[in-house]
Formats: C-alpha cells, structure tokens, sequence
C-alpha cells in the first residue's frame, strides 16, 4: 500500500470565527474549504501539499480541557495531540516566536532526539506540537525500537507482517466500481 499522506484529521470546535483566526491568521494555514449549511459547518486548513486539517462547527461543542501531550490519561480518550512538522530550527523558533508575541503560551524548544519541538494549545483546547527533524536523524529510513521492554507483536519488527490479516478475495473489477456523492459533494461544483 503507498500513502499519500494524511488527507485530514477532522476535529470539532464550537467557534469556527476563533478557530478560523488561530489556524488562518495567526499560524498562516490557507483556509482552502468552507462548507456548510444552518447547523453545520466543516472548514479545511492546508497544512502542506499533501495535508489538510479540517474542523466541524457544532453548537455545543465546548473547548477541551488542557492536557500536556505526552501525559498519560485515563477513562475513554480519542488522541493525545497534532504533531504538525515545520521546515527547520529557524521556523519553529519564529513560530515560538510569533506565539510568544500574541500571549500565547508555548513551551520552551524540547529535543526529543530524533526532532526538536514545541507545544501549545488551540483555542480549542487542542494540544499541539510543531516539529522539526534533526539533522541526520531519520527514523523513517532507520526506525528506532528501543523500548526496554518491546511487546511481543513489536518484536517482530517495523514493516507489515504477511499473513496477520486477510487479503481480499478479488479486486473489484473498474467496470463495477460505483462511488456515491456525499454530505460535501453538494457544496463542491
């Protein structure tokens, strides 16, 4: 299988004006996509070529409380946080910077090892890490598996173990591929 990347992560807020402001305005993301309809709103941020952040307006929503990423949490949980990747060391501190000179709190810059980091929050209540890979350091080409003590399915190694699931049976053939229109198909001409 050959992915592309993440299309979106779709998330919720109960103020798309303020969100609009926090992932447009402030951290410059190009709001490529506005649908919706009374009751409803789904907004797209270009996060790169490839990647988008999308949020649902739904009345009721109501932010988040902070939780630092990386901590550990208990009952039902969903994520944890966005890691969204910057160019280098420069952008992260101008963006630490430019966060910093709009009273918005941000941690100091954490090397993590294999990339250098900072955290914050969305007005949201959404936890956020802005990263930059270290020079040299690329797990993608040279996975890391130093867990002291690895679970027995990790142990096996990073690539996709053959065999763990099933295979379809056959390929739908181009003559019988149907594709339905969607909830956002009607906002698109």
């Amino acid at each position: 299988m050959n992915y592309s990347g993440i299309n979106h992560l779709a998330l919720a807020t109960g103020d798309i004006n303020t969100t609009v402001r926090f992932w447009r305005d402030l951290l410059c993301m190009r709001l490529v996509a506005a649908l919706g309809k009374p009751g409803y709103r789904q907004y797209f941020f270009e996060v790169s070529a490839d990647d988008l952040i999308a949020f649902f307006e739904w009345p009721d929503v109501e932010p988040i409380g902070e939780k630092d990423a990386g901590r550990v949490a208990k009952g039902p949980f969903a994520f944890d946080h966005v890691a969204i990747g910057v160019e280098d060391d420069n952008a992260l501190w101008e963006l630490k910077e430019k966060l910093e000179a709009n009273d918005i709190w941000v941690s100091e810059v954490i090397d993590n090892g294999f990339i250098h980091s900072i955290f914050t929050f969305d007005p949201n209540g959404i936890s956020l890490e802005f990263s930059c890979s270290v020079k040299n350091i690329d797990i993608r080409r040279a996975p890391i598996i130093a867990d002291e003590l690895p679970t027995e399915v990790s142990k096996e190694g990073p690539n996709a173990q053959p065999g763990k699931w099933k295979q379809a049976e056959r390929a739908t053939l181009a003559g019988e591929r149907k594709i339905y229109p969607g909830e956002l198909k009607k906002f698109v001409k």
